[in-house]
């Protein structure tokens, strides 16, 4: 490849387009690092700046050969496709799977969405670039606090259950199943001498006898200690 290519009159508009790229997935991942997520500043930088080099890569990087061969027909849209779908990998990465209790699962989505932004970036919309990360921005922040407000407004129907082996717990949560109780919520927490602690969250709108739910977990065996919050 000559030196000229260089050199050429669409550097200029390259290099914006990567910092821009840049700027736009780096304030995406400065969030998730305040946060302390596993994928923060860095990682959502790379992956903007990746996907947004591989567009102009479909755009620019085979001009040169297209106008030598005028019979060849590129599509820039092949390219791009791949990063969308191999950044589900990355996203993966990120997702924490510990008993019944998933996590990671925003972390990956935005390192989802910061690809498709570089890709935008790299295909020249800008105001459209800068409207998605806002659009992030008042999600993964604004949102998720008035969630947890949501959530603390809520009246809880929630159960801590300490058993003492991991077969218990199915046994335990056949309880609620025989009394027909609709489970919003589960984790299983691992204890100290192959103890299991068992936090279920009930639906509040549900009308049962608890006194007979929590006579008839405590009859199970194994169970150690239990507590109801509501």
């Amino acid at each position: 490849m000559h030196w000229s290519y260089f050199f050429h009159d669409d550097i200029v508009l390259i290099i914006f387009r990567l910092c821009f790229a840049l700027v736009l997935s780096g304030l995406i991942g400065f969030e998730r690092e305040i946060k302390n997520q596993s994928a923060g500043f860095r990682t959502h930088i790379l992956v903007g700046v990746g996907a947004c080099l591989m567009m102009l890569l479909s755009l620019y990087g085979f001009t040169e050969f297209m106008s030598l061969h005028e019979q060849v027909r590129f599509d820039p849209a092949r390219i791009p496709s791949y990063v969308i779908s191999g950044i589900g990998f990355l996203g993966a990465g990120t997702i924490m799977v510990n008993g019944l209790t998933i996590k990671g699962l925003t972390t990956a989505a935005s390192i989802w969405t910061v690809a498709a932004i570089g890709l935008v970036v790299g295909a020249g919309l800008y105001d459209v670039a800068t409207f998605t990360t806002l659009v992030v921005l008042t999600s993964l922040a604004f949102l998720n606090r008035m969630e947890k407000h949501k959530v603390r407004g809520k009246r809880k129907n929630s159960y801590s259950i300490t058993v003492r082996g991991s077969a218990r717990v199915h046994r335990v949560l056949s309880v609620f199943e025989e009394f027909q109780l609709t489970i919003q919520k589960v984790e299983v927490l691992s204890l100290p001498e192959s103890q299991k602690k068992l936090l279920v969250e009930v639906s509040p709108s549900q009308s049962y006898d608890r006194t007979l739910v929590i006579s008839r977990i405590s009859e199970q065996e194994g169970v150690m200690k239990m507590t109801h919050y509501i």
